[in-house]
């Protein structure tokens, strides 16, 4: 073999290695990423049961109901358009009430949310950015606080 040809077969390896290493990387990010949706991308796409997302919006008015053991709370999340029911089982944030914004992540199994955690916002002044937005789309929410 000339050495011309085994610089360009080294070449070639370490660009091959390369390439699976990347692939490699990113699969195992892809495994890990947590997507955000509203009420109303949830209705509008396709998305995957039993995967990890976040859905953001409001606390839907008069949804929020208490199971008797104490820890387990059912509601629903709306973007003011579209609602989606979900269960969360642990101890709410103080903040999280009807008609403020929260934001959970968890499952959609079976066209029903389940929470593994509850983030409400934090002040009055706050929304996270993706809520906000989701809501102005609808057209009939346009907030005053800051993103």
């Amino acid at each position: 073999m000339t050495p011309a040809r085994r610089r360009l077969t080294f070449i070639g390896l370490g660009f091959l290695s390369l390439v699976v290493a990347s692939t490699l990387a990113l699969t195992a990010f892809e495994d890990n990423l947590v997507f955000f949706y509203s009420p109303t991308d949830i209705n509008e796409k396709s998305i995957i049961a039993d995967r990890p997302i976040r859905i953001g919006g409001l606390v839907k008015d008069g949804s929020i109901v208490k199971s008797n053991d104490g820890i387990t709370v059912r509601f629903e999340v709306t973007d003011l358009k579209y609602s989606i029911p979900a269960i969360y089982k642990g101890p709410l944030p103080d903040l999280f009430k009807e008609n403020q914004g929260v934001v959970a992540e968890g499952q959609l199994t079976e066209g029903i949310f389940r929470a593994k955690t509850i983030l409400a916002k934090h002040d009055e002044n706050y929304m996270p950015k993706e809520v906000a937005e989701s809501l102005r789309k609808t057209g009939k929410w346009k907030g005053t606080g800051k993103n």
